[in-house]
């Protein structure tokens, strides 16, 4: 694991383009600013706000070897070891959900060694971002000190509290090379607003030494700047936007939709005998062969994504 130092970063952050520009593009436009190899990081978290789209992106156009951190990692990280985007996440819980238990793909991958799973504790993960977007290089806490957690992980280190005399853990920062996050609302700027809970995903802005945007809607900038309380991240980290209703899709957006739990029952039944097979025959009907995003979601279904906005919708009522 190497971490970078404060004099890099501060040359990586001072060569990026940071101007007032427009940023929109292509799914496929966006999908080429990341490239092998690199380090990626995913916004949202478990089934919430989850980049679909841009998931859906890099696995069609053949990226592989990327090494994917991500706070709480559900469906999504089945599809990337399934289509050999990644064989390394970084995490602090993988399963497809509550509901439907452990991830019968993850285990099929880890447990044959065909890919990694690297589990730190969801504090730990916090403060990796956070240490990132500081631009130091650990962060200390007392979390996964006396766990088994910390025999899986990778760089953590115990020292004595040179105030306190206490034992602490100091965990590395994590400055992933891109990082893809979806949002309600952004201008062509890339200013987005977050409804609902923001999980990781400012301080993994902040750290990535690149993001991708992808938004429900693009709005103009003087929408943006009558609410100017509800941006979260600013044009200055963004390096592309696009415009992808359900962009989350099968999972799900505050405050427009739901999970699209009928869709998500499917994926189980399909992965749940030979998760192989069935990852593989999911990979090819919903990534491979759609035409576009919107033959994807036609594949979805008009009734699962009415049903999952007509739920979403509903916190907005009264």
């Amino acid at each position: 694991m190497t971490i970078p130092s404060y004099l890099e970063l501060r040359r990586k952050t001072r060569e990026r383009d940071r101007s007032l520009r427009d940023k929109v593009m292509s799914l496929e436009e966006a999908a080429a600013l990341v490239a092998d190899g690199d380090s990626l990081a995913i916004g949202g978290c478990t089934a919430s706000r989850t980049p679909m789209a841009m998931i859906w992106a890099l696995i069609r156009a053949g990226r592989r070897d990327l090494e994917v951190s991500r706070s709480i990692v559900s469906t999504e990280g089945d599809l990337l070891y399934a289509s050999g985007v990644s064989r390394h996440i970084i995490t602090s819980w993988f399963s497809q959900g509550i509901v439907w238990g452990v991830s019968k793909v993850m285990r099929a991958y880890t447990e044959t060694r065909r890919a990694r799973f690297e589990e730190w504790s969801h504090m730990a993960m916090g403060l990796r971002y956070r240490a990132g977007a500081m631009g130091v290089p650990f962060m200390p806490m007392r979390s996964m000190l006396g766990s088994g957690v910390l025999d899986r992980t990778e760089g953590a280190k115990a020292m004595e509290c040179p105030f306190t005399g206490e034992t602490l853990l100091l965990v590395p920062a994590l400055n992933p090379e891109v990082a893809i996050i979806h949002v309600q609302r952004c201008d062509a700027y890339g200013n987005a607003q977050i409804d609902g809970l923001t999980f990781m995903d400012i301080d993994m802005a902040m750290a990535a030494n690149k993001v991708i945007l992808t938004t429900e809607r693009i709005v103009s900038n003087e929408q943006i700047r009558r609410h100017p309380d509800q941006t979260k991240i600013g044009f200055f980290t963004v390096d592309a936007v696009v415009e992808v209703p359900f962009g989350s899709a099968p999972h799900e957006c505050y405050g427009l939709y739901e999970p699209f739990y009928s869709h998500m029952d499917l994926y189980a039944q399909m992965t749940s005998k030979d998760p192989d097979m069935g990852a593989q025959a999911y990979l090819d009907r919903f990534y491979h062969e759609p035409k576009n995003w919107a033959d994807y979601l036609g594949r979805i279904g008009m009734a699962e994504l009415l049903d999952a906005q007509r739920r979403g919708s509903g916190i907005y009522d009264d």
